[in-house]
């Protein structure tokens, strides 16, 4: 018996006859994400620079974002975490929401401790 997936994006704003037309709205998505991402890199422009958040650039927290977006819709919908339960679903999204939320984390605090560094010319913690 085969499962008829469905067949809109967006929380239901936007609804296809098919999967090949809803694949298509998919990936029309995914592409306009990665050309402003794209567009973004190349153009890299001042106010996102310097502009400072949490100490990293502004810049940066949208690549971030932006690619945490499209992470989303390509698990949702390429491999239908939208038809699993909602256990399933919750237990993928939030495992990887925390190791993403930890990694940043990380990168925030090693980042700014080797900035210091090469910055001061001298060491903060004591291993």
């Amino acid at each position: 018996m085969a499962h008829e997936h469905k067949l809109e994006i967006f929380r239901g704003l936007l609804k296809f006859k098919s999967n090949v037309t809803k694949i298509w709205g998919v990936f029309v998505f995914l592409s306009i994400v990665t050309i402003i991402e794209v567009y973004l890199g190349i153009v890299k422009p001042e106010f996102l620079i310097e502009t400072r958040f949490l100490a990293m650039k502004l810049l940066n927290w949208i690549f971030i974002i932006l690619t945490l977006v499209k992470a989303y819709y390509i698990t949702w919908d390429f491999m239908h975490q939208r038809d699993e339960t909602k256990g399933l679903r919750r237990a993928v999204v939030w495992t990887a929401v925390f190791l993403i939320c930890y990694l940043i984390l990380i990168l925030l605090i090693e980042g700014d401790y080797i900035f210091d560094v090469y910055k001061e010319n001298y060491v903060k913690f004591d291993f």
